[in-house]
């Protein structure tokens, strides 16, 4: 009788763990401190999606809130302190806690500068190379041939950005003329609300260069010619277009991109989103997402996470002072 009430309580238990381990977190509303087209909008899109496909969430809504280059989205998370929501963001939210400047501050943020220190870092999953881009009809064969067209006359060489200067587009274009060897201090940048908006300005002519994402530029397809990315290899996924290294400019670089939720987010709901995106990047739906744009795998979770974003604070801030944005 013993052994019989043993099992009938295991098996209590082992239906209650279950049960507990099942998706605990049915629906996200992911918001997007960007516009349409941009590095932000599609990763949280791609997330989403696969989410969805895999089985892993049942429900999601998406909200693009721009403004303030991202400090927008930010003071509404710290403000409001959502359930059930994620910011996506990226290298930008460390950068904002390094160059203290007002063009990182919302308008309504009242209490400084925001970081990734006045929210909850969820996860880390992806990293994007920063990529070079030109018209598809444009003069420009090379990075080489658009330097020297710089180095000639800085004012003719317009670089469209998706975001404020001093921004993670503004940084890619100066860090790859710089190790060009070009001051990158010339450089004419010109801030646009959104990738969407900065390659349409690139489209129309407005500018001459696009400094983004790789996943980004892979969506303008024919429109464009990719000059350099700034990876030490090629993309297994895109071999075709070449990298910044292989044509004599060493520019590394790599944006990761993850998820922030609300700082009074519950400890077990900060778990059971890290646990579900650990478990996305491992199903064949998240490999489609990946592999059209370009992304690579880098997952770093929880108490990881916030590690990984203080060592790049560290590091960013020596690279911001190199390219003379703080001094």
């Amino acid at each position: 009788m013993k052994n019989i009430y043993k099992k009938i309580i295991s098996t209590l238990v082992i239906s209650a763990a279950l049960s507990t381990s099942a998706v605990a977190i049915e629906k996200l509303h992911f918001v997007i401190p960007g516009g349409a087209g941009g590095g932000w909008d599609g990763t949280a899109r791609g997330t989403g999606e696969a989410l969805l496909k895999s089985g892993l969430l049942e429900q999601a809504s998406f909200e693009n809130m721009s403004g303030g280059g991202g400090g927008k989205a930010l003071a509404w998370l710290i403000r409001t302190q959502p359930e059930n929501t994620v910011m996506v963001q990226s290298t930008p939210i460390v950068l904002r806690s390094i160059g203290r400047r007002a063009s990182y501050v919302s308008t309504d943020a009242k209490s400084g500068v925001f970081s990734y220190k006045d929210v909850t870092p969820i996860a880390g999953i992806i990293g994007d190379f920063g990529a070079i881009v030109v018209l598809s009809d444009s003069p420009y064969q090379t990075f080489a041939d658009l330097v020297a067209a710089y180095n000639a006359d800085p004012k003719s060489v317009k670089m469209a950005g998706g975001s404020t200067r001093g921004s993670m587009d503004h940084l890619i274009g100066a860090l790859a003329f710089q190790a060009a060897g070009a001051n990158p201090n010339d450089v004419v940048y010109i801030p646009y609300d959104g990738g969407g908006k900065a390659m349409a300005g690139l489209l129309s002519g407005e500018t001459q260069v696009l400094s983004t994402g790789l996943s980004e530029a892979v969506g303008l397809g024919g429109q464009v010619r990719i000059l350099g990315i700034t990876a030490d290899e090629r993309s297994a996924d895109f071999p075709s277009i070449p990298t910044l290294k292989e044509q004599g400019v060493d520019a590394y670089f790599v944006n990761w991109r993850g998820f922030f939720g609300a700082p009074g987010m519950d400890a077990m709901d900060r778990y059971e989103l890290g646990k579900m995106l650990t478990e996305l990047q491992t199903t064949p739906e998240w490999e489609v997402v990946r592999k059209r744009n370009g992304w690579v795998n880098i997952l770093n979770t929880g108490d990881d996470f916030i590690a990984f974003l203080e060592k790049q604070t560290e590091e960013m801030t020596v690279l911001m002072k190199q390219l003379g944005v703080i001094k």
